[in-house]
Order: C-alpha cells, then structure tokens, then sequence
C-alpha cells in the first residue's frame, strides 16, 4: 500500500544500497518514459524524485503512485517545460550568434550556456522537493535560492547532468537508465541542504 512503511527485511547494508542503485536505474527508465512529451520532463522529474524519496524512507510505492505522482506534478509542471524549452532555444540562438563571430557573441553565448546550467539545476533541484499540492512558482523561486547558496549542491548536480551527456555519448540505453541517478543526485543534494 502506498505510504506505508515497508517492514525491514535484515538486509546487509551492501543489499540494501545496491537496491538504491537499481531503484534509481528503473527510476531513469520510468523518466525517459514520462519525458517522452518533451514538455512534461519537470513533471517525470518530479514524480521520480518523489518515488526515491519513497524508497530511501521504506515507504511502499512503485510504478502505479509514480503515474499518479506524474499526473498531479503536470498539471503546473507542462508550463515549466514549455519555459524550459523556450529558454533552451534562446541559448541555442545565442551560441549560435557566438559561432557566426557577431561582436561580444562569445561573451553572450557563454553567459547564456552558465544561466542555462543554472536554471536547468534550479529545476532539477525543485522537482527533488515536489509533493502533490505544492505550487511550480514556489518551488522555482526557493530552488533558485538554494542553487545559488548552495553551490556544492549545484556542483554536484552539475556532475551528475555530465555523467549522463557521457553516458549517451557511450550509448544511448545507458543515459536513460542514468537519468534516475540525476533525479537520485539531486534528492540528496536538497536532503543534505534541508539538514544544514
């Protein structure tokens, strides 16, 4: 039953990370999955940032509350996605601007590609905190915060967003797997952040 505790089965500390491990593969595969509308990549976030923090807590939870968990985060997360998107393009118009030798254009495309960084870690680090009811805009403006004040944290999101860009440069199936590991990255880096 979801939300339940899940009673200890004396497993050896070893068993019980490894199956951290493959909870967060099979979480990446569930993300892929959900992200695969393009615009709804907040909300798969979202909603597997939510089962990890389900199973990290021995609560019940598997692929039936991830769906529902998916849904509820949709509702406002489509119109983070969209921005999302519109924000990458800009970027991708800039560097571009950079690579024809318009003036300053190296200046305005390495700004663009740091801001993008920064708010694709804001966002990660949002979706890392989502629970059904809680507003978009709320949980943006407090990751921003967080992202700047805690640069470690970033840091190490940062890291993890690499580990999948060399992942899907190796192949592709291992990216996706990859992915829960970013939702997992960024789950402990706002977990680490709350105990401060």
């Amino acid at each position: 039953m979801a939300g339940t505790r899940v009673k200890a089965r004396g497993e050896s500390v070893f068993a019980e990370r490894f199956a951290v491990f493959a909870e967060c593969l099979l979480t990446g595969v569930w993300i892929a999955v959900a992200s695969l509308g393009v615009v709804t990549c907040p909300a798969a976030f979202a909603a597997g940032a939510r089962h990890l923090r389900r199973r990290t807590a021995h609560e019940g939870g598997g692929w039936r509350e991830f769906v529902a968990d998916f849904r509820t985060a949709l509702r406002g997360g489509w119109l983070v996605g969209v921005t999302g998107w519109a924000v990458t393009v800009a970027v991708w118009v800039d560097v571009q601007a950079a690579r024809a030798g318009l003036p300053g254009g190296p200046l305005v495309g390495a700004v663009g590609v740091v801001a993008l960084l920064g708010l694709v870690v804001a966002g990660l680090r949002a979706a890392a905190v989502w629970v059904p009811g809680a507003h978009w805009r709320t949980l943006l403006a407090g990751a921003g915060r967080r992202t700047v004040l805690d640069p470690a944290g970033s840091f190490l999101i940062v890291g993890g967003l690499a580990v999948v860009a060399v992942s899907a440069w190796f192949a592709v199936p291992l990216a996706v797997a990859v992915l829960g590991a970013v939702a997992a990255a960024a789950v402990a880096v706002e977990e680490r952040y709350r105990r401060r």
